[in-house]
């Protein structure tokens, strides 16, 4: 189905006729009414009064699942868990699908099957075996993984809880979907499987990531980034005896102090970095094999390719200097360049309904909206499809940060994360079409 067809059936869904062209004009206005519309009604205001009501459970309901160990390609027990939460919550056709993702409808009114995802991701970027308990010092939590993204599943259960208790009806089909292998080098495994060769994958028609950051801005563009790993292999030798033949280290190390000496353009912004290098045996020994693993991004896809193209160039050209510098008697130097990493680029553009809505809600809430973010998370593959997509926080300003670090946090003081969390749900209705 083509774009302006997923366009014109999002407007029709919030009960807005009119054509996509039209709306490029004026759909600021609208969805300024649409969201205050939704925040107006006494669904709306129950719903929230019910997470407020029901607050100390969600933060236990997260603090359970935080210490679910979820590590890259192992999120197998938090699914599980969350499976058993969304059956519990009322949802429909709740099941796992062949990549790992959880998933279950909450079915809206106006019939067919096309859909609205709301979707936050299972996996941490920590190993296994990382201590995940979370410990707690006033209202703030502290543990692996709490932020991002684990309590924005706690969120997705919360707003269904409240839309059953409220009475909330939407004209849309909303999946809920906790996705595999958005961390890392899960390469955006799960969304992109939901939406190429998952059982919904032709009927999406917008799509919500909920992520760790806070609800008075949301994330509209996605960076595109390439991952390599580059090994270097050789007939390796005894340091002393062997002295003079062909070494992969000093191959390797020409292809890092090459690249870092490329320059790259700051608008758009374009980076690369060298993150993990392995390689050797023994100290008194030459290596048969070292390998680095290569990172670029850029949410501009030509100077992506740009850089990408360098890196290729240089690991070439590291293996020809060393191998014109040393003896190859015993073997030469070759190189291999795997590819471990492809998210693609996108963004939503500013004049869609979709962005409107969300730079809407956060401004009925009485937030100050200074601009919507680019990042890489699972939105990047609806944006690449031309799929409308947006990635909201559920936070209050500040209530969060040291993603990635085992010191990672979260503030839980209710009155700024309530008003963090009813901005995304007022976008995520007004966007389903709440009756």
């Amino acid at each position: 189905m083509a774009f302006m067809t997923r366009a014109a059936i999002l407007a029709a869904a919030i009960g807005v006729g009119f054509s996509w062209p039209a709306l490029a004009q004026d759909n600021a206005a609208k969805a300024k009414a649409e969201i205050q519309r939704v925040r107006d009604s006494a669904g709306f205001k129950a719903a929230v009064q019910h997470i407020d009501q029901g607050y100390d459970g969600y933060i236990a309901e997260g603090i359970g699942l935080v210490e679910i160990p979820a590590p890259p390609f192992k999120e197998e027990a938090r699914a599980k868990a969350f499976a058993e939460l969304l059956r519990g919550a009322g949802l429909a056709d709740v099941g796992i699908d062949e990549e790992g993702n959880v998933l279950g409808l909450r079915r809206g009114t106006g019939g067919g099957d096309r859909v609205v995802v709301v979707s936050a991701h299972l996996d941490t970027v920590f190993p296994e075996g990382t201590d995940v308990k979370v410990r707690r010092e006033g209202t703030k939590l502290m543990a692996p993984g709490v932020g991002d993204d684990t309590f924005s599943l706690a969120a997705m259960l919360a707003y269904i809880r409240a839309m059953d208790a409220a009475g909330i009806k939407h004209k849309a089909n909303i999946l809920f979907v906790g996705t595999v292998g958005e961390e890392g080098l899960g390469d955006l495994r799960g969304v992109r499987h939901l939406f190429t060769k998952g059982k919904y994958k032709d009927r999406i028609d917008a799509f919500f990531s909920i992520e760790a950051g806070s609800a008075d801005t949301f994330t509209s563009s996605g960076v595109g980034s390439k991952r390599y790993r580059i090994t270097y292999k050789g007939p390796g030798g005894h340091s002393f005896g062997a002295f003079g033949l062909v070494n992969p280290a000093y191959a390797m190390a020409e292809a890092i102090t090459l690249l870092a000496r490329t320059q790259v353009p700051a608008d758009p912004k374009v980076t690369y970095n060298v993150g993990v290098v392995k390689g050797g045996t023994s100290v008194n020994s030459i290596p048969v094999e070292t390998s680095m693993e290569v990172d670029m991004r850029s949410g501009d896809a030509d100077g992506l390719a740009r850089v990408e193209q360098r890196l290729l160039a240089v690991v070439d050209q590291a293996a020809a200097t060393e191998n014109a510098a040393r003896s190859t008697r015993e073997g030469a130097i070759t190189v291999e360049k795997t590819v471990i990493g492809d998210r693609p680029a996108g963004a939503i553009a500013e004049t869609e309904l979709l962005f409107q809505l969300a730079k809407a809600s956060i401004e009925a809430a009485g937030y100050e909206f200074k601009g919507a973010r680019e990042a890489s998370n699972d939105s990047n593959i609806p944006w690449s499809l031309g799929i409308p997509a947006v990635t909201l926080g559920k936070n209050g300003p500040g209530q969060g940060g040291r993603s990635h670090s085992l010191d990672e946090w979260m503030d839980i003081e209710k009155a700024p994360m309530l008003k963090g969390m009813a901005t995304s749900l007022a976008t995520i209705l007004a966007t389903a079409g709440m009756e």
